[in-house]
Order: structure tokens, then C-alpha cells, then sequence
């Protein structure tokens, strides 16, 4: 009989579990979608500290102390807020991990410099915080979004076996 590998949501959890460690999340352009990936995974609790979907500017720097004068100088989908939204919700919620996403999902809001599809991928860790820029192209919304997910656990989980070494 074939055994199934676990997802990277459930490898995540058991990680997390076994170390005595918690994530929260600080979810932009996905609007809960990470945090409703790590809870949809049975045991989750042991381990998910929570989230916060940031979606407006004032929400993230209300929330999760994001610098207004960081999204006025680079805007919100930028290398420079991905990092300060996953610092920021590690530290307000004391959890060991945070992941944040910052991106424009579209079909509007892209330009030329920022076009739909670009994405900032941060993890927050006491060690260090790391941020992926990816260019999702023209996936349409809702595939920008499941990509950005899919993003954001993988990282998380390289983030966490790194620690491990």
C-alpha cells in the first residue's frame, strides 16, 4: 500500500508541534487564505497562534505596526513591507514564526513598475526574516492568490527546516 506524503501544511503543523513553536500570519492580497490552510489541518491549535488580514494600508500599520512612511516610500507590495508586515505580526503576537504576503492579486491595480501577479513573500523568525519576490503572471485572481499560498507554506516550511540544521 502507497503511503501519501503529508501536505506542507501538515508538515508545517508537525513541526511547529513537536517543537513547541507557533506561527501567526499577516495576510494581504490572500485575505485569510494562508490562515485557513494551516487551521484546515487537524492538531493545528497546537501550533497556530492566529491571524491577521491586513488588507488596508492603515490596517497594517495599526495591526501589525507597519511603518506608514515604509508604504509611502515603497508602497505596499514591496520587499520593504512584506518584511516589516511579517517582523511586525511576530512581534505584536509573540508568536516564534510569522508568514506575511503582500501582492496584487488583480485584475486591476498592476502597472508597468508593479504589474498583477507580483507577490512578496516574507517569514519573520527570531534567527532572520526572508523575502521571495515572485512574478505569478497573468494566473487570474483567484490563481494569483492559490499560487501566493502555495508560496508562503513552501517558504515557511524551508524556513523551518533550515532552523532545524
Amino acid at each position: 500500500m502507497a503511503t501519501t506524503k503529508p501536505s506542507t501544511g501538515e508538515q508545517i503543523i508537525t513541526i511547529l508541534g513537536e517543537g513547541g513553536k507557533t506561527i501567526v500570519t499577516a495576510e494581504s492580497c490572500t485575505g485569510g487564505m494562508i490562515a485557513a490552510a494551516l487551521t484546515d489541518i487537524p492538531g493545528s491549535s497546537a501550533a497556530f497562534y492566529g491571524g491577521y488580514v491586513t488588507y488596508a494600508n492603515t490596517a497594517k500599520s495599526r495591526m501589525i505596526h507597519v511603518q506608514a512612511r515604509l508604504i509611502r516610500d515603497y508602497g505596499a507590495v514591496s520587499n520593504q513591507v512584506a518584511r516589516a508586515m511579517a517582523d511586525g505580526a511576530r512581534n505584536t503576537a509573540r508568536a516564534d514564526y510569522a508568514v506575511a504576503v503582500t501582492g496584487i492579486a488583480g485584475p486591476g491595480g498592476g502597472s508597468e513598475k508593479k504589474p498583477v501577479g507580483l507577490v512578496y513573500v516574507a517569514v519573520s523568525s527570531e534567527l532572520a526574516t526572508v523575502v521571495i519576490e515572485h512574478k505569478f503572471g497573468d494566473l487570474g485572481r483567484d490563481g494569483i492568490r492559490k499560487a501566493t499560498v502555495s508560496a508562503a507554506l513552501d517558504l515557511v516550511l524551508q524556513v523551518l527546516t533550515s532552523d532545524a540544521d
